[in-house]
């Protein structure tokens, strides 16, 4: 018996492979990132992902860069809608801490650990093009947005990473560290309103 696999332009079938390593990092966590199952998850060769990918490394440099734009996007929008409306900084915050927590997380601290730091060049750009973009022609007599951006995102990461286990040693409820960005965020923003 054939199988009969529907042919993919170059795009589509990079595309369907980074769906499937998101749905690897999500289900299995960073190490399970590697193109053999890659390409078993969508029914193609580890030759045919290495044509479009070269290796692992720039597989899994791919799918950080796909998360990046796609999260920085989202966040952009949810902090301008809270400009415009009532400054409430919750759903950036949910949106920060979600994406640390599904993934983004423990496939920076991955990154880090296996010393392939470079492949978090594109996280960090993304988070730099978002937080220029936010900062133009926004003034705020506060803490600068950059300093905002940076203690939410190591917040954000540092919970993804230990904040159920710290949370449950010091008896505070699970969602402390999100409520504890979203006061920091309301009060340097407060103290620049007063």
């Amino acid at each position: 018996m054939s199988i009969i696999r529907k042919r993919l332009s170059p795009e589509e079938s990079r595309e369907a492979a980074i769906e499937a390593a998101r749905a690897l990092l999500v289900e299995e966590g960073p190490q399970a990132v590697t193109l053999k199952a890659v390409a078993a998850r969508i029914g193609r060769t580890h030759a045919n992902l290495l044509h479009h990918f070269g290796s692992a490394a720039d597989l899994q440099r791919a799918l950080i860069k796909h998360l990046a734009d796609k999260i920085t996007a989202q966040i952009g929008a949810a902090a301008k809608r809270a400009r415009e409306t009532d400054q409430n900084p919750r759903e950036v915050v949910d949106m920060t801490f979600d994406a640390f927590a599904r993934g983004a997380g423990a496939m920076a601290s991955w990154m880090i650990l296996t010393g392939n730091q470079d492949a978090l060049d594109p996280i960090l750009e993304a988070i730099h093009n978002l937080v220029e973009e936010l900062s133009e022609g926004h003034r705020h007599d506060g803490p600068s947005i950059h300093e905002e951006t940076l203690q939410l995102v190591l917040t954000a990461l540092g919970d993804a990473l230990l904040g159920g286990p710290m949370a449950k040693a010091l008896g505070l409820p699970r969602e402390k560290a999100r409520e504890l960005a979203v006061n920091a965020l309301m009060a340097s923003h407060r103290g620049a309103d007063a």
